[in-house]
């Protein structure tokens, strides 16, 4: 039996994990942004947004732990910690950080064996990805838009999975960098100048909008647009670091790039 019998999770991919590890008896209190699973929503009472909460919401739900993630939660934490309550900040940012942090939750949930088995699941469809990217393909070059206003590229986990997917992140450079604001791009025409084959956009919170894309100054010269590779991967299934990112959005990341490399393929013939 876990130590820990109210835990409250201020992020939608703790959630994902308690409940694939069959823990979900165990949440008090969830994230506003909880996607998955969807039954989460209807069952546990959501008790903050992702950058901002109250402590008395949290504190409401009479949590013996708190799950965390990254800066954008440290004052919340803080004030938690100040009123007496246990928390665990996570602050994965690559596909590695995501294992860490499924271990480390089963560790601290007395659930290592489930979480062995999710580890192992998702070590498996990362193989099978891989194996599908086949050495001499073209890899296409891949810009992908987390924001618009201002331009954001580059998260870590997200540039680590293109490659993963067979193509090459034209932002890799910018996966090094932790905060969002070292992660703008100020001019817009260097996306440009490094001329993405495929723009994937997925913008947190609010639907992407290919057209509005395509009519940016200059961009109608991009390879992307000019060929009508401007798509979306939404937002629930790529910008959360947990399981979704890689059982879904690596996954349409995957067709993505194939599609771009058969259609690529009958072009060269």
């Amino acid at each position: 039996m876990s130590h820990y019998q109210r835990i409250a999770c201020l992020s939608t991919e703790a959630v994902e994990v308690m409940y694939a590890l069959g823990a979900e008896d165990l949440v008090v209190g969830i994230s506003g942004y909880t996607v998955r699973p969807a039954r989460a929503r209807e069952e546990k009472p959501k008790i903050s947004a992702f950058s901002s909460g109250k402590v008395e919401r949290v504190l409401a739900v009479k949590p013996d732990l708190v799950l965390a993630y990254s800066n954008m939660q440290a004052d919340l934490c803080r004030e938690l910690i100040s009123a007496g309550v246990e928390v665990h900040a996570f602050n994965q940012r690559d596909v590695g950080g995501i294992f860490r942090m499924i271990q480390t939750l089963g560790l601290l949930i007395e659930r290592q064996s489930e979480a062995n088995d999710l580890l192992a699941r998702l070590q498996t469809l990362i193989a099978s990805i891989q194996g599908q990217s086949k050495a001499g393909q073209v890899r296409p070059r891949v810009y992908f838009e987390e924001w618009n206003e201002p331009l954001m590229s580059g998260i870590g986990w997200v540039s680590e999975l293109i490659a993963i997917a067979g193509g090459d992140d034209i932002f890799a450079d910018l996966a090094q960098f932790h905060s969002a604001k070292q992660r703008i791009i100020a001019d817009p025409m260097e996306v440009v100048r490094r001329a993405p084959d495929i723009i994937i956009g997925s913008w947190c919170g609010k639907k992407f909008r290919p057209k509005s894309v395509a009519v940016r100054d200059g961009w109608a010269q991009i390879p992307a647009v000019s060929n009508g590779f401007v798509v979306e991967i939404k937002s629930a299934d790529i910008l959360s670091p947990g399981p979704a990112a890689i059982e879904h959005g690596l996954q349409q990341m995957r067709h993505i790039i194939s599609s771009w490399q058969q259609q690529n393929l009958v072009s060269a013939r």
